[in-house]
């Protein structure tokens, strides 16, 4: 007896080769608008979605998937005979995967676009799905992350089947993303300083080496709604950023973009500015920033909020420095900094953007404004 596959996907990244392994292993393809496209122009044999449901998509495509052939398909539970009574007798089969990414909201959410623009791009039909193949996660494999195709593949070639721990795991996966995806779409709409429910929908850049100490783990993420300077920043030449490093270069950037008038260098080092100056020229604004303590600046990092011209580089490459940052770097600048191999070169634009800070507390936050 074929299993069955639900499909919809805008994240079409190694899809075919996922879905013909699938078709090989006895699953047939159930798909939507453009993903049945994709994999009917591949040569496999999906079927569509309102072939399962005898309803077609309607509201131009808002609704497709939002039916009981296709919920009662993904909750009915296996060993609960009351259950397999109801979707036998009113002709639901079951479905044994779901493959789902949502629509591209967290892309689109903070871009100068009209908001109404902004609501099209909010799933409903995808997140359904997801939650209900999740929520009966000991029948039913869900994928949402390209990056899980293939553990689920090994697992089916070994024994046929997903083991039930990865089908816990793929399911957290899932309320771990559509949390985020709401969240996402609370803050955008409720304008609140303090709302009632305090919601954060960040998004895993990398692991980190370590934390504040080498002992601690640690890792990178941005906002997927918010725009920010530690958010878009380019970095042209020199080691991995760490932990510290991007908590010190977030200070040290906050500090000279106090200054919307001047050109304004600051140094710091373990998270406490150590040099502050504004100046005429960019060799200038540096020098007086360095000579607030030449001691403390060694092995710490400069921001300018200007652009960094070859005199200014010859100096900061006269003392050990960690980061350099700046919004922008003249081609000579680069050649001399770039001879130090390991200093981080960090180009960044973008004006602070915070409105709150958070303190963690044990059990709580403290919220308060900028």
């Amino acid at each position: 007896m074929k299993k069955r596959v639900l499909i919809s996907v805008s994240d079409k990244s190694g899809l075919t080769e996922f879905a013909q392994f699938l078709e090989k292993n006895n699953y047939q393809l159930i798909s939507t608008g453009g993903t049945f496209k994709h994999l009917k122009d591949a040569g496999l044999s999906p079927i569509q979605i309102d072939e399962v449901t005898n309803f077609p998509e309607m509201l131009d495509g808002r609704v497709k998937t939002l039916h009981p052939k296709v919920h009662g398909g993904l909750l009915a539970v296996r060993d609960n005979k009351e259950h397999m009574d109801t979707v036998a007798e009113h002709g639901i089969e079951l479905i044994d995967m779901v493959v789902v990414n949502l629509y591209p909201f967290f892309e689109n959410a903070g871009k100068n676009i009209p908001l109404d623009e902004k609501v099209e791009f909010i799933d409903i039909g995808g997140p359904s799905m997801l939650r209900s193949a999740a929520k009966n996660f000991k029948s039913v494999t869900v994928i949402t992350n390209v990056e899980d195709y293939e553990k689920v593949k090994s697992e089916i070639e070994t024994s046929g089947d997903t083991t039930l721990e990865t089908r816990k795991t793929l399911a957290g996966k899932v309320f771990n993303l559509t949390s985020a995806y709401d969240a996402a779409i609370s803050k955008m709409l409720l304008e609140e300083e303090y709302p009632q429910y305090l919601n954060a929908s960040y998004k895993k850049v990398s692991d980190l080496r370590y934390g504040e100490n080498p002992h601690q783990s640690a890792a990178y993420y941005v906002s997927t709604v918010e725009n920010g300077a530690m958010k878009d920043f380019e970095q042209l030449g020199g080691k991995e950023l760490s932990f510290n490093n991007l908590r010190d270069m977030d200070l040290c950037w906050k500090v000279v973009n106090e200054f919307k008038n001047e050109m304004a260098c600051c140094a710091v080092k373990h998270s406490t500015p150590c040099g502050v100056a504004i100046g005429n020229t960019a060799v200038e604004t540096y020098t007086k920033t360095f000579e607030c303590d030449p001691v403390s600046i060694f092995g710490g990092i400069v921001a300018m909020n200007y652009k960094v011209d070859a005199a200014t580089a010859e100096e900061l490459g006269k003392t050990f420095l960690e980061i350099v940052m700046a919004v922008d770097f003249e081609e000579k600048a680069l050649e001399i900094l770039r001879q130090k191999k390991n200093l981080r070169i960090i180009k960044i634009k973008n004006p602070v953007s915070d409105k709150q800070t958070w303190v963690k507390i044990d059990g709580g936050l403290l919220v308060q404004d900028c």
